[in-house]
């Protein structure tokens, strides 16, 4: 199996949570595509079998920039593809997750798996919520 795994982060967060995931996917013996959104290929991206993407909730709970760049981007090509997302927030309630899970249903995606979220830092039992969550993911 070819999972992408493409995040944005700015503090570091959601990249720690990209990180275990990424972990987690290789252990599992996935062949994992693995970018930061700025410098993610879209054509490999789109070529694999399941997509995750993480981004950390900004301003008044939306994408990080790049993050949006990316997704926006991929447009069409997220029709019938499986899809997970995931992300950091300091503040708010996870709208940003959930506004970017209906763009997902609204663009055709299946989901993966529910929307992951953690409050600022990962710590221990985090960070295996996303190794659990990313081998759920690939089910």
């Amino acid at each position: 199996m070819k999972v992408a795994v493409i995040y944005a982060s700015t503090t570091g967060n959601t990249e720690a949570m990209a990180n275990a995931i990424n972990e987690a996917l290789k252990a599992s013996g996935a062949e994992v595509v693995f970018s930061s959104a700025d410098s993610a290929d879209k054509a490999a991206v789109t070529a694999c079998d399941v997509i995750l993407l993480g981004s950390p909730a900004m301003g008044d709970e939306v994408l990080e920039d790049t993050m949006e760049d990316f997704y926006t981007g991929l447009g069409a090509s997220l029709n019938g593809k499986k899809v997970g997302i995931f992300g950091s927030y300091d503040w708010g309630d996870g709208q940003w997750l959930r506004d970017w899970n209906d763009r997902l249903n609204n663009a055709g995606a299946v989901s993966a798996a529910e929307p992951l979220m953690v409050h600022l830092t990962p710590e221990d039992a985090d960070v295996e919520a996303c190794k659990a969550w990313a081998l759920s993911a690939i089910k």
